[in-house]
């Protein structure tokens, strides 16, 4: 499942403010901008699995508490983060992405796997694990 690009939006919330000046979700999942997508992506240390993802796509609402759950799982092994492309437009050109979710996992700065649509849960889970130290 997925969902091509081009549908109307609604806005979202988080619930604190990280180093970086993304907002953090309660589970631990930032929210990154083109503002502040580069500062992070050069800070951290461990992987970052992003979600490219929008308030009106299905499927990114599927694996959305997927995501939650691994950020818990794995926290303190690894990062996870969303990037709203109806808000980044400029970091979605940048990554070529055309269909949502699609998520893209990031370690010592470079795209080293990804994955497009709803995939499941434990797949995800397979892709992150190949990169943790």
């Amino acid at each position: 499942m997925m969902t091509i690009l081009g549908e109307p939006r609604h806005e979202s919330s988080s619930s604190h403010v990280h180093d970086c000046g993304a907002a953090v979700s309660d589970h631990g999942i930032l929210t990154l901008t083109e503002e502040n997508f580069d500062e992070h992506l050069a800070q951290a240390d461990d992987p970052i699995l992003v979600d490219f993802w929008a308030q009106w796509c299905g499927p990114c609402k599927v694996i959305g508490p997927w995501l939650e759950e691994l950020a818990v799982e794995l926290a303190g092994q690894m990062h996870f983060a969303k990037i709203n492309v109806e808000d980044n437009g400029d970091l979605v050109n940048r990554f070529g992405i055309s269909s949502i979710p699609t998520l893209i996992l990031f370690k010592k700065g470079k795209v080293v796997d990804q994955m497009i649509g709803a995939v499941p849960k434990d797949q995800i889970r397979r892709m992150v694990q190949k990169y943790l130290s």
